[in-house]
Parts: C-alpha cells; sequence; structure tokens
C-alpha cells in the first residue's frame, strides 16, 4: 500500500483482532461500532463464516446493505456499490446501541428483482423460501421489477411474497403466448385465458401509483379490457392497446370507466374500429375531454361518419397537444371539418393527418397531381382560418418504404404574416 494512502487505524485495529477468530467473537458485543463495518469486511473476504454469523447475531444497526438476520429492521440487496457503507448505520456514526428488548415490527428486505430465466435462480429461490417461512416479521419489498422471460405461475409466486404497494417501476419485456392447447373448444379456451388475464392484472394494477397501462400483443385477447380496469386503485395518466384485439363492448367499458376521466394520453394505433357504431368515440372524448392531451388513432379504420360524430368532442379538448388520425381512410370534405374543429384548440402543437381518400386511385395509387391540388386547397384552409400552423399530411402506403404511414412528407406550414 502507498505510503501517502495509508491505512486507517481503525482498519489496522479490524485487521489485528482479526488474527484470533475466537477472541473476535467473543469480543464482539465490547467493541466499538465504528469496528463493525471493517470487521465484517474482513470476515466476509475471508469467508469466515461463523465470525460472520457471529456479527449478524449481534449486528447495532437498523440497516445492512447485505443479507442478515435478528435485530435488523432494514435489509438492503440493492445497494451494493463502493459507497455502500454509508448507509449502514441508518442514521449516524454515533447512534446509540440499545440494550432493550427490539420492537417487534417486520424487518423490512429491499431489493430489484429482474426476472429473466425460465427457472428462479439459487439466490430468488433461497431469498423467497426464507421470506416465506417468516411471513408475519419479514417484508419483501422491490421498487423496479423487471420482467424479461418467464413463466407465469413464478412470476405469480414472486409477486405473492413482495408489498406490491411499494413498486413504482414495472417493465415487461416479453411477450407471453398465454396459452397453448389443442382440440379444446374455443369458449374453453378463451374462459382460461381470460382467467389467467385476470390473475396478472389483478396483481399489477393493485398498486397504489399505478399510472401508465401498455398493451401491445395482437394475441392479448378481447372483451378482457373491463376485467382490467376493476383493479384500479386511482386514475390512468396514460393508456396503450395497441394491435390488440379490441370489441365495442371493450370500447364501452373504457369510456364509462371512472378510472379514465383523468387520462391524458389515448393510443389505439392498429386497432380496427371500422365497424364500431360512430357514436362511440363522441361518448368516450367527452369523458377525457378536460384532460387529454395526446390522441393517437393510427390505422384504426376510422370512417367518415365515425370522425364526424366525435369531432364537437374533440373540439373540446383544450389541453390536447398532440393528434394524429393517420392511416385512416377520410375525404376531403371531412378533413376540412376536422381542421376547422381542431383550429380552435389553443394547445395544439403536433397535427398529423392523412391524404384524403380522393388522392388515391380505387386500388390505392397514388396520384401525384391531385396531392399537388390537395396541398394548395389545404393551405387555402388555413389561410381562412387565420391561426399559424404546421400539419403534416401523411400517405398510406408509404410511395418511399412502404410502411403503413408516411412519415417523410415535407409539412404544410402557414404563417399569419405569409
Amino acid at each position: 500500500m502507498s505510503v501517502h494512502n495509508p491505512p486507517r487505524l481503525v482498519i489496522l485495529a479490524a485487521v489485528s483482532l482479526w488474527r484470533d477468530e475466537a477472541l473476535a467473537i467473543s469480543s464482539l458485543e465490547y467493541l466499538s461500532m465504528e469496528l463493525y463495518p471493517p470487521l465484517f469486511m474482513t470476515a466476509f473476504s475471508g469467508r469466515n463464516r461463523e465470525t460472520l454469523k457471529a456479527m449478524l447475531q449481534a449486528w447495532p444497526f437498523v440497516r445492512l446493505p447485505l443479507l442478515g438476520k435478528c435485530k435488523l429492521w432494514v435489509v438492503d440487496l440493492y445497494n451494493t456499490g463502493q459507497n455502500f457503507w454509508s448507509l449502514w448505520s441508518g442514521a449516524s456514526m454515533t447512534e446509540p446501541r440499545s440494550t432493550t428488548k427490539q420492537h417487534l415490527a417486520p424487518m423490512n428486505v429491499f431489493i430489484e428483482l429482474c426476472l429473466k430465466r425460465r427457472t428462479l435462480d439459487n439466490f430468488l429461490t433461497c431469498i423467497l423460501r426464507w421470506v416465506e417461512q417468516r411471513k408475519s416479521s419479514i417484508h419483501l419489498w422491490c421498487k423496479k421489477l423487471k420482467i424479461i422471460s418467464m413463466p407465469m405461475d413464478n412470476i405469480m409466486k414472486v409477486l405473492s411474497m413482495v408489498q406490491l404497494d411499494c413498486i413504482q417501476e414495472v417493465q415487461v419485456s416479453c411477450t407471453w403466448n398465454l396459452l397453448h392447447f389443442f382440440h379444446i373448444h374455443m369458449s374453453a379456451f378463451k374462459k382460461q385465458e381470460q382467467h389467467h388475464i385476470v390473475q396478472i392484472t389483478s396483481q399489477f394494477l393493485k398498486l397504489s401509483h399505478f399510472q401508465n397501462l401498455h398493451l401491445a400483443s395482437p394475441s392479448f385477447p378481447e372483451g378482457c379490457l373491463d376485467q382490467m380496469l376493476r383493479y384500479l386503485k386511482s386514475p390512468l395518466d396514460s393508456l396503450s392497446r395497441t394491435k390488440c384485439w379490441f370489441t365495442e363492448s371493450d370500447l364501452i367499458h373504457l369510456s364509462q370507466s371512472p378510472d379514465i376521466s383523468q387520462l391524458k394520453s389515448l393510443d389505439l394505433s392498429g386497432v380496427t374500429m371500422t365497424d364500431f357504431r360512430p357514436e362511440l368515440l363522441q361518448v368516450l372524448l367527452e369523458k377525457v375531454a378536460a384532460t387529454m392531451q395526446e390522441l393517437d388513432f393510427y390505422v384504426c379504420g376510422i370512417t367518415d361518419s365515425q370522425l364526424e360524430a366525435f369531432l364537437p368532442a374533440l373540439s373540446r379538448c383544450s389541453q390536447l397537444r398532440s393528434f394524429s388520425p393517420c392511416g385512416n381512410l377520410l375525404s376531403t370534405a371531412v378533413t376540412e371539418k376536422l381542421l376547422r374543429h381542431t383550429a380552435v384548440l389553443p394547445c395544439l402543437r403536433q397535427e398529423r393527418y392523412p391524404a384524403p381518400q380522393e388522392t388515391y386511385r380505387p386500388r390505392g395509387v397514388l396520384l401525384e397531381a391531385r396531392l399537388a391540388q390537395l396541398w394548395a386547397q389545404l393551405l387555402e384552409i388555413l389561410r381562412d382560418l387565420g391561426r399559424p400552423r404546421i400539419i403534416w399530411i401523411s400517405l398510406s402506403p408509404c410511395p418511399r418504404c412502404g410502411e403503413d404511414v408516411c412519415h417523410h412528407m415535407e409539412p404544410i406550414i402557414y404563417s399569419s404574416t405569409a
């Protein structure tokens, strides 16, 4: 060790005491509190299990960043950086060791969970078994939960052990095929599938601070939205249900749910609504008009009659900042009505609209001359409305890359000084 960075005396004292393990163990109750961390690390590095067990039994602080038991109140399993000992006392280095009987409050065990294997690893299995055996005296806390790949039974087992109201962030980065059945009647399949959906969402949605719900799987069963929303404890901030099966009953339950009354973002991209009654979208937008900021109906099969039905409700979304009905086949006349209704929205800054159906031949072939005429027509509408705006018109499909919606077009810009 460099002479310019000599070891502290307390470290030297711990190392000296450690040379006699029996003496170290017998002296624990007389040790200064400051000696516990360096002595613990020395024992840990040397894998001296007996001394570690004795130190854990006598640990004088209320917090320990490693696995522990007995007098501890908090076991912190995610503060394992180089400076983790800065938290070991829970308050200060001078906190006196209590000689009175410890209170009977449960010990809190903090851990970050990343479920990324098909089977539980040895560490997690050990932790769960330990917590299960001491349910009344141990609380498992997890602020961040990440699920990459794991069977549902194991996920449910883990969630049943965790204090759900402490979870602040949940990330699911996998696609579940909920069930695989062969030669079974479809009604039985759906019943079992919905049962698993309810099992999962009843765990996640019971979180008291749950605010954002994102569903993006074509295999997600239709008609289950009401079963999910019933478990919410507080209103949602954002709801995204993209590329999922969606029914009229889902839309009805969504518009009737009290938990969307404060919704700020709604994304139904890829949800086909062509055959839905026009008034359903109107009812939904009326429910969220006071708070809605982002609204995306990308490739939803929305028709002229459906859009005209919700235009009055759309014009009352005074907080709306972003709106996109791209990928829907609308007429020039309805597009003009849409521009006039959205002109009254003071916060609207991002506007993306589909090129009207008159821009294409019957088989979807783009009429470039008609597109240029449309550009001039829309710019004239913006001048007539008199409000500075930037709008984007998207072709569908994109002639350059073949995607459902084109994002390469230049915007139509109107400035009041132009």
